[in-house]
């Protein structure tokens, strides 16, 4: 019975993210969606102001604390081990729904794309960028991300196992293109309003802030990080900085 509940509460966690994820989507592009980012505001600019940090503020706090291993190793004394990531994929993606239900519109234009063809690219590349964030996870293990590896592995009654370090395709340009694909989330959009540009300004403050702490943690779980940290650039791919394919990161 527990076994089959943490397969069941690690599938309809997935299936809530998975909902959230593409809600989102139209969220931030303004597409198809009853309020977004860009929404006409309801509240004074100083309380929007407040309502936006303070919602902003949780997500990171959420998503960066939860996924310190001194918080997880506190966590799983009273969760099993296997429902941790699930826990944590859940917590984030209600942060997220928060996020999108109280966030306050603060009106203004701040720059429109100046023709047609130039919104048709932003748009795309703001879709493209969905689409590269997406295909990044995949790349690792998309599953073990949001915990149905884990899951999966309970209710068979094995453990998961550690994962090595590996860098694959997209991985041996720049150690980070998840990270790529959610600035491109933040940043592309044919119409930048005021409340769009918070939204990108503190999302993207916390993206830095949290690749450095994911930094952090992966030097210590993988020696051979530092190494491939010194060949691969963080966020812009280089044409001097690459890993070539068929070469080995060791220490």
């Amino acid at each position: 019975m527990k076994r089959t509940l943490i397969l069941v509460y690690g599938v309809l966690t997935y299936a809530f993210f998975f909902v959230a994820f593409i809600y989102a989507i139209g969220f931030i592009g303004n597409i198809a969606v009853p309020m977004s980012l860009d929404s006409a505001p309801t509240a004074p600019l100083g309380t929007a102001l407040a309502i936006d940090a303070a919602l902003l503020a949780l997500f990171a706090v959420q998503h960066s604390g939860m996924a310190r291993p001194a918080f997880k190793r506190w966590l799983t004394r009273y969760i099993p081990e296997s429902a941790e990531r699930s826990t944590y994929v859940l917590a984030s993606t209600v942060c997220l729904v928060l996020l999108m239900a109280f966030w306050s519109p603060l009106g203004g234009v701040v720059w429109q794309a100046p023709t047609e063809w130039a919104a048709v690219t932003l748009q795309a590349l703001y879709l493209g960028s969905w689409a590269l964030l997406l295909y990044a996870t995949f790349l690792i293990d998309h599953f073990d991300l949001f915990g149905l590896r884990q899951a999966w592995a309970a209710f068979r009654r094995r453990r998961p196992g550690r994962l090595r370090f590996v860098t694959p395709a997209l991985y041996r340009i720049v150690r980070h293109p998840i990270y790529v694909g959610w600035l491109g989330i933040f940043w592309f959009t044919p119409t930048m309003t005021v409340s769009h540009l918070v939204f990108a300004i503190g999302a993207s403050a916390y993206t830095l802030v949290g690749m450095k702490l994911e930094e952090r943690d992966l030097e210590a779980m993988h020696p051979e990080y530092a190494r491939y940290k010194r060949k691969v650039p963080a966020l812009v791919p280089s044409p001097k900085r690459r890993l070539e394919p068929g070469a080995e990161v060791t220490t």
